[in-house]
């Protein structure tokens, strides 16, 4: 029987080839001719050199294919900036106070600053060895009514374990007590994430903050831009003691976001090399999260058949159990990558 792979398109190999060749982190890009002759071994049909190099410069500029090309240098790495964390990333945005519509750059300098301030939130919980899981297939622009229920980001914090010079284990003898004892051995925040906090929107902010925190132990809401004026703080403070929510001020402002990094360098970035953007944060706490004694995993469970995200959720927690090891999502994604010297079924 044919293989139905001789049949696809040279865009459609690319997009299966490409993810198992790129690295992902633009400082390791891949020039065009190095690319070129990778590919080349794993197509099923030849193609001239310029064909190929054709596909990579159109693909790079299309945010639902693999492949991205390094900004202001040379060479391709692997998109971490889809389609998916694109709709995802216009939660971060408030709508123009006065109504105005924005203009396309307008638009598009907003949401680089969105996926910047994830990336380093994302950082910033790592830091604190807090795993980020980052919730991007849930939304699109029709889907509203989901902001009340699923959050940006869900943190999760491993209480089952000790940090060593490596980074932090998981203790199987700890994770087989808090079984016996009927206790999880992970602890589950729900995070939105805002690039500021206005007067127009300030509610319902808060009120979704809660809303998507009630299947986990707790939630916070993370805001870049500082608030200046106490009134606002004040209000938040109280909604924050009143409900149990954390909310924690950044103090980045636009310049700042726009002078970082694009995000998929931001996430390779090396721990004494993230000092020097964390050394930008000015942090108010303004409340802490009020913790509950238990997550429903029953939410997980129920939601994982039609919502690829908690699915994926879902699986690498259990990962993380079963291998009695405390990884990245990233590393679990790409221990589950098929070898590419392995044969397809």
């Amino acid at each position: 029987m044919a293989d139905p792979s001789d049949r696809m398109n040279l865009r459609d190999q690319l997009k299966n080839i490409l993810p198992e060749i790129l690295p992902r982190n633009p400082s390791l890009a891949i020039k065009g001719t190095d690319l070129i002759e990778l590919v080349k071994f794993r197509l099923k049909q030849a193609y001239s050199d310029a064909t190929l190099r054709y596909h990579f410069s159109i693909m790079s500029c299309d945010p639902s294919s693999p492949i991205a090309k390094v900004e202001q240098g040379q060479g391709y790495y692997l998109r971490s900036t889809t389609i998916h964390s694109l709709n995802s990333a216009r939660n971060l945005i408030n709508p123009s106070l006065f109504g105005e519509p924005l203009s396309s750059d307008e638009s598009e300098l907003r949401l680089s600053r969105a996926n910047k301030f994830r990336a380093t939130v994302q950082r910033y919980l790592l830091a604190s060895h807090r795993y980020p899981f980052v919730f991007e297939k849930s939304f699109d622009a029709s889907v509203d009514e989901r902001r009340w229920s699923i959050p940006d980001l869900a943190a999760v914090e491993w209480l089952a374990g000790s940090v060593d010079e490596a980074g932090f284990r998981l203790d199987p003898g700890q994770i087989a007590i808090r079984r016996m004892l009927g206790s999880a051995p992970l602890r589950l925040t729900s995070v939105k994430l805002k690039l500021e906090l206005n007067h127009a929107s300030l509610r319902q902010d808060l009120y979704q903050s809660l809303a998507i925190s009630e299947w986990c132990n707790g939630g916070e809401l993370m805001i870049a831009a500082r608030i200046d004026e106490e009134h606002l703080n004040e209000e938040i403070r109280q909604f924050g003691a009143r409900h149990g929510i954390g909310v924690t001020v950044f103090g980045l402002d636009a310049d700042m976001l726009d002078d970082m990094p694009e995000p998929a360098v931001i996430a390779n970035l090396l721990p004494r090399e993230f000092d020097a953007i964390q050394s930008l944060f000015k942090l108010r706490r303004l409340t802490s999260p009020r913790l509950k004694s238990d997550f429903d995993w029953q939410t997980i469970c129920d939601q994982r058949v039609e919502n690829p995200d908690f699915a994926l959720l879902g699986d690498w927690i259990a990962h993380c159990l079963e291998s009695q090891t405390a990884m990245t999502l990233l590393e679990f994604q790409d221990q589950a990558l098929p070898d590419a010297d392995s044969p397809q079924s």
